[in-house]
């Protein structure tokens, strides 16, 4: 989860404090989130937005873009889905496997959270495995290990309903070797997912599975209908001194993907992401989904400059601008 080190504003007393707050309000009001008269963001019910019915995708949002407010303590992985629906009027979420890592066999736990959103009326969409293993290892026994520590989370996205589990492709060797290693280890964990009815769905994520065309190989040669990927619209480092062409590697993985992670780190007055281009890249989501694709777009918010919470909200009001003009 990749990222940028922009720093805070430093907040001065007197004047300076005013003006602060006076620039958040100005930024805010461009992206049309103010409340009158109190410069703070609603809280949005989705009864009263039904913009996200004019768009081609589901927003969704992923449990990262609170992994700072989750590892202070301050939220919990149960009360995430209430977080979403009452704070941010997002009625589909994706779970990230750390922040309730000794759950997945808890049949308590699990029942609990599955009430939950049931009563929220919220879908239970991924579930992002990053503790379980590697996938793609050349050595025979560690890949093997990876692969049945993934099960466990396929069974318990299946009983939350969810449609899939997404993974990482992590290990060593040349490009050749850790594709073929990656074909055994997904492909095997695909065949448990298949009998499961779960995908097992690769984020770009660093390394070979960030090479779009690698990525895509691999794909290929598992040949599974339950293996895709996820592309995120962000993290397409290779190597240190290697970046893919992330507009090319989002086309390159779209004919397998199961849904889409919509990156952000920080926004121009206008709104728009500073670094990335949302009409473009969705573009190019809607024009390369198949049967396959789930239909949700996930908030990644991943910034440091404006709150979590704010962030969140930017993000969900840039896919719905955006969206709207593609749908």
């Amino acid at each position: 989860m990749n990222k940028r080190s922009t720093p805070p504003p430093v907040l001065g007393g007197g004047r300076g404090v005013v003006q602060t707050m006076q620039n958040r309000r100005d930024f805010l009001k461009h992206l049309g989130l103010t409340t009158a008269g109190l410069g703070l963001l609603p809280t949005l019910a989705p009864e009263a937005d039904a913009r996200d019915k004019k768009l081609f995708f589901n927003i969704s949002l992923a449990e990262w873009s609170l992994h700072r407010t989750l590892r202070e303590g301050k939220l919990v992985n149960m009360d995430f889905p209430a977080k979403a629906k009452n704070d941010f009027g997002i009625s589909a979420v994706e779970y990230v496997d750390q922040f309730f890592k000794d759950k997945a066999k808890d049949q308590a736990y699990l029942n609990e959270l599955k009430q939950r959103t049931a009563d929220l009326g919220v879908r239970n969409v991924l579930i992002m495995v990053d503790t379980a293993g590697p996938l793609a290892d050349s050595d025979d026994a560690k890949r093997k290990q990876g692969v049945e520590s993934h099960y466990q989370w396929i069974d318990a996205a299946k009983f939350l309903g969810c449609h899939s589990i997404r993974v990482n492709l992590r290990g060593k060797g040349t490009a050749e070797e850790m594709a073929k290693a990656a074909v055994d280890g997904l492909g095997r964990l695909s065949e448990y997912g298949a009998k499961e009815k779960i995908g097992v769905i690769v984020e770009n994520h660093g390394g070979y599975s960030s090479d779009g065309q690698w990525l895509a190989g691999v794909m290929r040669q598992v040949n599974n209908p339950y293996c895709g990927t996820l592309p995120d619209f962000n993290n397409f480092k290779v190597s240190p001194t290697e970046v893919y062409d992330r507009y090319k590697g989002t086309e390159e993985m779209m004919p397998f993907a199961k849904g889409a992670s919509a990156k952000t780190h920080d926004f121009d007055a206008q709104g728009n992401e500073t670094t990335l281009d949302y009409p473009r890249l969705l573009e190019i989501v809607k024009k390369g989904r198949t049967k396959a694709f789930k239909g949700y777009v996930g908030i990644e918010y991943s910034g440091d400059r404006l709150s979590e919470d704010d962030g969140i909200r930017a993000t969900k009001a840039l896919l719905e601008r955006v969206g709207q003009t593609l749908s």
